[in-house]
């Protein structure tokens, strides 16, 4: 079945917006799996004094959702200090594409991931980090299934109470999820939790069970 696009998203792809690399960035950042087939990179520059983006710039790899959600995201974020930048949600960025197909709703997701990166390379450089997200801490898990979208119902998997438990033990991550194994986009799923938390440093490998009680 053909998948159909809002002329939001295929004006975008036809013509993305800020595509390219900034030479010596002030920030970077590439998010995504290779072998789901989608990719992003962002390069960014920060104005030493107003601590805004003065430039984004932005490579996919993927499909049309891809370059579209990447490309609306440059837009928006250019301009914007980092700390609002940072405040930017991949809901707003899927709504100024009015809307995604469910099951490319992780591209919206993925884009803003790839930003909030990008400023985190900035800010580690600059010594601006309270607390480095890249860390293996249950926060962190927590945080990166925050990330992870249920196409059926547009929610996150934390606040749509999809998680039962997770923890790690020796960089092995298990997360205990309240759905059965049939569920029509649990290997979706399963997918991108294993997308999100493998950049978590010492990362070995991601479990998920299932419960249907």
């Amino acid at each position: 079945m053909a998948i159909e696009y809002t002329k939001q998203v295929i004006k975008h792809f036809s013509n993305p917006r800020n595509v390219g690399e900034i030479k010596n960035p002030d920030g970077k950042s590439m998010e995504g799996n290779p072998a789901c087939g989608d990719m992003v990179s962002l390069t960014i520059k920060v104005d030493g004094k107003t601590k805004k983006i003065s430039d984004i710039k932005f490579k996919s790899y993927g499909c049309a959702s891809n370059i579209a959600t990447a490309s609306v995201l440059t837009e928006f974020a250019k301009g914007k200090k980092i700390d609002d930048a940072k405040e930017i949600t991949w809901k707003q960025v899927m709504d100024k594409l009015g809307g995604l197909p469910k099951i490319k709703i992780h591209c919206s997701v993925l884009a803003v991931d790839t930003l909030k990166s990008a400023i985190t390379d900035y800010e580690r450089k600059n010594g601006l980090l309270k607390e480095d997200p890249d860390v293996l801490s249950e926060k962190n898990i927590k945080l990166r299934l925050k990330s992870v979208v249920n196409p059926a119902t547009g929610a996150d998997l934390i606040s749509s109470n999809m998680v039962s438990s997770y923890f790690q033990k020796d960089g092995k991550i298990v997360v205990n999820l309240k759905i059965c194994k049939d569920h029509e986009y649990a290997e979706n799923i399963e997918e991108e939790i294993e997308e999100h938390v493998s950049t978590l440093n010492g990362f070995k490998s991601a479990k998920v069970k299932y419960s249907c009680k």
